[in-house]
């Protein structure tokens, strides 16, 4: 007969490992803040932008993102509408945010004067122009979309290469080859595939953050080269979304199964406001939308 205290602790190990396995099967749950075009300045309002009360929009913001457990928060872009001195204003808003936090570069955040734009970098706690968060079985690609673009290229080699692309692209009539837009190097678009094909090996969801849309029904604001990103992006199945900013009506398309999501701008409109959290499930990336942004049920496989 088997020992009263040793079955006892058979019994105990099996629970154990059983409760081991179930835990580790449980999919990670987790939520993040998304913030688009802020875009503030001490400027009078245009026609539809309000840039002077975006810092008390963002303050709103931040004061209900850090009532939600996060794991970080994502500004995808035009924190800034002009004037370096407007990062002084809102930056430590931003800062204030108790979950981790990170920037997306956009148009407007290059517009100030050429002998400063070197500095904007570290004002936004960017060590690198595109980089990648991975979190929770997740990797977030965060886009460059100014890499080459008449705002963004700071280095002789890339306003060279920003040229070549202008003219190759004057040559199709493209309705999105406007100064205001962006588009990517061979050296970003090389660096996001070498980044898909970590997330494929390593078994990763992928998400990726830009500025710029690479696809949208209106696509005057997209990304210049953005079929070669789309191009890069049909070949791997990992990838679920794509969150942008820049076009501040916002939209959404749906391609090949990934989630194609530009949000509405913050600065937009005299009374109102627009930001979300996003949550991640197991089937779902759940949008909760505050102000005018939609919220939305994104399902993925």
């Amino acid at each position: 007969m088997i020992n009263r205290h040793l079955f006892i602790f058979l019994i105990l190990v099996l629970v154990s490992c059983k409760t081991k396995k179930e835990t580790e099967q449980k999919p990670i749950e987790f939520t993040i803040g998304v913030v688009a075009d802020c875009q503030y300045c001490y400027c009078e309002p245009s026609t539809v932008r309000f840039y002077k009360k975006s810092s008390n929009r963002l303050q709103h913001a931040v004061n209900i993102l850090n009532n939600n457990k996060l794991d970080y928060s994502i500004h995808l872009g035009d924190f800034i509408d002009k004037n370096f001195e407007s990062f002084d204003t809102v930056a430590p808003i931003w800062n204030s945010l108790k979950s981790d936090k990170y920037h997306v570069l956009g148009n407007h955040d290059f517009s100030v004067i050429d002998s400063l734009k070197p500095l904007i970098f570290k004002k936004m706690n960017l060590d690198n122009r595109y980089y990648s968060i991975v979190k929770n079985n997740w990797r977030f690609i965060i886009l460059d979309g100014n890499d080459l673009s008449k705002h963004g290229a700071l280095s002789e080699t890339k306003k060279q290469q920003t040229d070549s692309l202008f003219k190759h692209l004057s040559k199709k009539n493209r309705p999105n080859l406007k100064d205001w837009n962006g588009g990517l190097s061979n050296d970003q678009l090389a660096w996001v595939e070498n980044e898909l094909e970590l997330a494929k090996k390593n078994n990763e969801q992928v998400g990726f953050y830009c500025h710029f849309p690479a696809i949208a029904e209106e696509p005057t604001h997209n990304l210049l080269n953005y079929e070669q990103l789309l191009s890069i992006i049909d070949k791997y199945d990992g990838v679920k979304f794509y969150f942008n900013g820049h076009y501040h009506n916002g939209g959404y398309v749906k391609r090949n199964g990934v989630h194609y999501l530009n949000f509405k701008g913050m600065v937009d409109t005299e009374n109102s406001t627009s930001f979300a959290t996003v949550r991640f499930i197991k089937d779902s990336i759940l949008v909760k939308g505050f102000g005018r942004e939609p919220s939305r049920n994104l399902k993925i496989k």
